[in-house]
């Protein structure tokens, strides 16, 4: 697939949402609700998602960055936010961090096609470019902003400010 698809499942075109337009319109008493029978908020989704994008920007750069010990360490422990400002922070995050991605995926060729170390048995066993991760932090993010949706959806907060199909 082409770098503008790559760009295009990082901030929301065509059958994708924009990720921003479902984080930044909803009020943080509904982004700490969580749904009967579901696991998490989607303050915890958002964190969630800025915790794997703040670390596979740092593999990338080359930073130093720990791979978690369990799944758990990559989700908060509380269910939401304390307030709007933080929600807020949170929100700033996450439009920072795709700001980030979508540079790295503009950047050529000659950055795309690095290798990136690995932090895990399961990665250093592998090889990856920067493309690669890219992609793949593309489609985690894709797989939780539908997620996202879904519980919008559920919280009678859909659709967002800035549109998203109803059908």
């Amino acid at each position: 697939m082409s770098d503008a698809t790559l760009r295009e499942l990082l901030r929301g075109k065509h059958a994708h949402t924009d990720p921003i337009a479902c984080a930044e319109d909803l009020p943080a008493r509904l982004a700490g609700r969580k749904i009967e029978g579901y696991p998490h908020s989607i303050w915890q989704i958002v964190e969630h998602m800025n915790y794997w994008m703040e670390y596979e920007i740092q593999r990338i750069v080359g930073g130093p960055v720990e791979y978690p010990e369990h799944a758990a360490a990559s989700w908060p422990s509380k269910s939401g936010p304390e307030n709007d400002a933080e929600w807020q922070k949170t929100v700033a995050r996450f439009g920072r961090l795709l700001e980030r991605l979508g540079e790295l995926s503009d950047s050529g060729p000659e950055i795309l096609n690095q290798q990136v170390r690995g932090n895990d048995p399961v990665q250093e066993s592998a090889s990856s470019t920067v493309q690669t991760v890219l992609w793949q932090t593309a489609v985690h993010n894709s797989y939780h902003i539908g997620q996202v949706a879904l519980l919008r959806r559920c919280l009678g907060a859909w659709p967002p400010r800035r549109g998203g199909d109803t059908w």
